[in-house]
């Protein structure tokens, strides 16, 4: 990855390269991995565990690196392992570097003052301890709560997805109250695309972008007028029951503007009947594949 570019402009190179908008969610459960990496391994045995957690993740990451430009880690199933999962999380982040991808770590940070400043510098930046590219942060502690993660993310070309408004049916608690005429996620919205504007390369997109979810796309469409210098990520596809059509309106004119994440419809695709009796590891592959030849294709034409 060309570090010399800002964060939005890397990604959309790698988007553009890969002609791929597909996300790789790697959310390692235990209960779910390969009968064969389980084989003989008592749970409760954390060293083992973590050991056949490493196995699988790298193989997964061996799969999806050419059809993918991003891998996504979830923070919390290598934090469940405790001091050997966060070990692990290191490594794994470092693999994926080396195999050519985007880390978006979801760590979904947010914390005042000098905790956040810790949050980012810790974080983001190829650079920092943790090396990752980019990083999943929460804005429901105030605006102030963002300025570290903006400021760190764009003087270290990484990048950052404010949560705006989220694949699960319980977001409507809080991100669809309306104050002042405007809803909480619309406010938050108003912010990211305040930042990304700022920070927008000659792609035209920032270092601050949104998470908004496949399972609203009426808001999805609303959002991507509402930030049109910010990369979106879209959860909710497959496994939470968005399609490739509900992801449609967060692409640009130009097929770009939008990453989608697949947890468990691509690092578990051997679960699923069309990939019975097949190698776990090519299941993998193809699912990855198969949400890519869904997705919009970007053009390689300048925005």
């Amino acid at each position: 990855m060309n570090t010399s570019l800002s964060f939005g402009d890397q990604l959309c190179l790698a988007v553009r390269q890969k002609q791929s908008a597909v996300c790789v969610g790697l959310d390692p459960r235990w209960d779910s991995l390969p009968k064969i990496l389980r084989s003989g391994i008592n749970a409760a045995d954390l060293a083992s565990v973590t050991r056949a957690m490493r196995d699988y993740c790298k193989l997964v990451i061996d799969a999806v690196a050419p059809i993918a430009p991003v891998l996504k880690p979830q923070a919390a199933f290598f934090e469940q392992l405790g001091p050997l999962g966060m070990t692990l999380l290191g490594e794994i982040i470092l693999y994926s570097r080396q195999a050519g991808l985007i880390v978006l770590l979801d760590g979904k940070r947010g914390d005042i003052g000098s905790t956040a400043q810790g949050y980012a510098e810790g974080y983001l930046g190829r650079s920092s301890a943790w090396g990752c590219d980019a990083l999943t942060i929460n804005p429901y502690l105030g605006e102030d709560t963002l300025e570290p993660f903006f400021q760190v993310a764009s003087s270290r070309a990484a990048g950052v997805f404010v949560l705006v408004k989220t694949s699960n049916p319980g977001s409507r608690f809080i991100q669809d109250l309306s104050v002042d005429h405007q809803t909480v996620y619309q406010r938050v919205a108003a912010v990211v695309q305040k930042r990304a504007a700022d920070t927008a390369g000659s792609s035209g997109y920032g270092c601050v972008g949104a998470v908004v979810g496949a399972t609203f796309p009426q808001q999805l469409a609303e959002m991507r007028q509402a930030m049109p210098n910010a990369w979106l990520l879209i959860p909710g596809f497959g496994a939470q029951g968005g399609t490739a059509q509900d992801v449609q309106p967060g692409f640009d004119s130009q097929g770009l503007g939008a990453i989608v994440n697949s947890s468990l419809g691509i690092i578990f695709a051997y679960q699923q009947p069309e990939y019975q009796g097949m190698d776990w590891q090519e299941a993998v592959a193809r699912a990855a594949r198969q949400m890519s030849l869904e997705l919009p294709k970007p053009s390689m034409a300048s925005k």
